[in-house]
This record gives C-alpha cells, structure tokens and sequence, in this order.
C-alpha cells in the first residue's frame, strides 16, 4: 500500500488527507516513482479551492512536481528504467494524475532524469519554477541584453527562477513586494532593484529607475485591475506577459483607451510541457543553468508529507522566499 493524499470536496487546507491506498501497476506510457520530495505550488490550492481552471475529480489527488526514482515502467516507455533518479515535470492535469503521496504514478513525458548528485528537495523545487520563467524571458526571444524587466511577485519560486533567467540572458531584473520586509533577500537573491508597492508609485520607480524609458517586459501572476498600473511602466512596444490569476477579479485590456504600444499576453508552462521539442529545449537550457551555477533553487523550507494541510497553510500565508517542499519519510514496509 502507499500513501496518497486526497480530499473529497473543495475547501481549506483540512480537506486534504493522507489515506492508504493500492497505487498499482503504470499502465501504458505511464512511470510508477517512489517519491522523496514534493514541490508545492499555489496552482494547488487553486484547485483545492476550485478557483484553477482545471477542476477535480473526486476522490481527488492534486500535485505537479515530486523527485525521487523510477520503480516500474509500462508498456510503450524508453528511456527510463528500474531504480533511475528522476524528477516530475508539471505536464498533466491534477484531475488526471497528482504527486502528493510516498508512491505515484505519472505519464512518462512528465519525468525527465535527475543527477544522481542532485538531492531530492533540490529538484522538487526546480521545474515548474524555471520552465515557467523559461517561456517569456528566454524561449521568447522578447528579452535582450541590457533591457530592463519587472518581476510581480517576486519572492515566489517563479519569481526568484525569473531574476535569475533574467541575470543570464543579460536582462536587468526589477523585483516588486509588497512589504519592505522582502526587500533585502530579493535583492540577495539577485534583483537589481526592488519596488516596495505598499510604499512606492509603482510607474513613477520604473521610470526612475530606466531613465523614462520603461521596462521591455513585465512578468507578472497577478493580473486584475492591477495590470492597468503595470501597463504605464512598460516601455512603447512592450510586452506585458500575465501567466497566473492570484487576483480573481477581471483583469481589462491595458490602459485600451489611450491604445499604448503595447503587446499583452497570457501564458503557461504548460504550452512548452506539452509539446516534446520545447519541453526538451526547455529541459536543456535549465540543466545547463544548474550545472553552471547561474540557477540555484531556492527552498523557504521544508514540511512532512503528513503535514501537508500545514504546509498549505503556510503557503496560503504568503509569507515564504522560494519554494516550500514536502519530504517524504519511506519505511522498510513501503521502500
């Protein structure tokens, strides 16, 4: 038996529980992974919540990202084998399959190798992190040398994968918190300046800070009325990216009256994890960061699988510098 949190209706963090359940055989072009950590992401408590755009299936798992290593292969699937380590890349519907449990079974496209030297907590909290900052700052070919980006939300895992792409591809990386108390470790973290928007005039920052000019691109998971603020930083022929929803307002058309010379667009990862050449592009430009040292994750901190309504908790706080990740304690019963 293994260990597989579910819930059985939408709600808070209570609603989730750790049961025993029989995960099973992979079936055709599926993977079984015996999992040693779990990256958590506020696209869960969205569907938890029943605010995501996909909605659950109950009983329902939930979890797009894990490490840990290949106990069984189905039909039709190369490349992996028996005792390989692995990592789970977000390239499903948590309708369909989750990660939250000790042992679970994924589709294949959605695991992709891990260094042996690469620990577990470590690449739970990598893929969906950097492939979604991946897309706008570096795929996109939108980003160059020397131009100047603002980063939403900064202190989120995307947020803090995003000033590192935008450090490598050359790009000046603005960061935006709404408290002062972030200030600090977003600019350790590599942000060439950071705008404290409970204190500061947003646009007004941005054009002091880029000589009038405004940013190139604005990367933010906010949207809302807000993006009417962020359109007036944003340089004439700009783009402003929204690739979350963590305001569930309406989210207009950019200042449209005034008609600005400016590309709006949204965007998820999940248009480059569906497709396999650019999920393995994107897996390669990632890879190629970490061993270079350019990426290093960042993990806020730790939880047991078995307290994952706490983690939750946490998450919902908002309160956390990087990635929250859940590790996961095997006995000799289920190992």
């Amino acid at each position: 038996m293994a260990k597989l949190v579910q819930f059985d209706r939408l709600g808070g963090p209570e609603v989730l529980t750790l049961r025993d359940v029989e995960v099973g055989a992979p079936g055709a072009g599926e993977v079984r992974i015996r999992v040693d950590a779990i990256g958590l992401n506020r696209a869960e408590i969205m569907f938890r919540e029943g605010s995501y755009f996909d909605r659950p299936r109950f009983p329902s798992t939930l979890g797009y990202e894990a490490a840990g290593v290949v106990e069984a292969v189905g039909e039709g699937v190369d490349g992996l084998a028996e005792g390989d380590p692995v990592a789970v890349v977000p390239a499903f519907l948590q309708s369909e399959y989750g990660t939250y449990g000790d042992h679970v079974v994924v589709p294949a496209p959605a695991v992709v190798p891990r260094a042996a030297d690469v620990e577990p907590v470590r690449a739970a909290a990598v893929w969906m992190a950097y492939i979604t900052a991946y897309g706008p700052l570096a795929e996109s070919g939108r980003v160059r040398p020397g131009d100047h980006v603002l980063i939403t939300a900064a202190s989120s895992s995307v947020g803090l994968a995003a000033l590192q792409i935008a450090r490598h591809v050359g790009a000046i990386p603005i960061a935006t918190t709404r408290g002062a108390g972030k200030k600090q470790r977003l600019l350790d973290a590599g942000a060439a300046h950071v705008i404290v928007t409970d204190d500061e005039d947003l646009p007004a920052r941005i054009k002091e800070i880029t000589d009038g000019e405004g940013v190139r691109l604005a990367f933010d998971p906010i949207a809302g009325p807000g993006v009417e603020t962020l359109a007036r930083g944003i340089a004439p022929g700009g783009f402003l990216v929204v690739y979350g929803a963590l305001d569930q307002r309406l989210t207009p058309l950019p200042n449209a009256q005034s008609y600005p010379a400016l590309n709006s667009s949204t965007y998820t990862l999940f248009e480059i994890t569906s497709d396999p050449e650019r999920l393995r592009r994107a897996v390669a430009f990632v890879d190629a960061g970490l061993a270079s040292g350019s990426f290093t994750p960042v993990v806020d901190r730790t939880f047991d699988l078995a307290d994952i309504a706490e983690a939750h908790r946490y998450m919902a706080a908002n309160g956390q510098v990087g990635k929250i990740v859940v590790t996961v304690t095997h006995d000799d019963a289920t190992a």
